[in-house]
């Protein structure tokens, strides 16, 4: 879950990778999955699409006893509020939600007043 991601656990991300464009979504689920490399997509074994995916830098260090590295993946499910506006995220989102505008590498994002179903409010330029 989002919230249970810590600042130090993402600390080697160098880039975040976009397999779509983040502008449309109000928000995405995001979980630490242990992978075996640093970089390149991962595999995707859930319901649903990925939507992105953390690359790590040479700092980071693998699981000593299972040799894999915890990455961030990005996903969303066939009921998310892209796919089915008027559902169950029609309002609120789920708990390991955030905004996508907010992520960055090592940053782990929050929600928003739009990832969580209200208005779009753009910045004043």
């Amino acid at each position: 879950m989002s919230a249970l991601i810590e600042e130090c656990e993402i600390e080697n991300e160098v880039d975040l990778v976009w397999l779509e464009d983040i502008g449309d979504l109000d928000y995405v689920r995001q979980s630490l999955d242990r992978l075996p490399t640093r970089r390149g997509r991962p595999a995707y074994h859930r319901d649903g699409r990925m939507v992105g995916y953390a690359l790590l830098g040479p700092g980071a260090k693998p699981s000593r006893s299972s040799g894999t590295f915890r990455r961030r993946v990005f996903w969303l499910l066939p009921h998310d509020r892209d796919t089915d506006p008027e559902g169950l995220y029609a309002r609120g989102a789920p708990a390991e939600a955030v905004d996508p505008r907010t992520l960055s590498p090592g940053s782990k994002g929050h929600k928003t007043e739009r990832s969580e179903g209200g208005p779009v409010s753009w910045p004043v330029a």
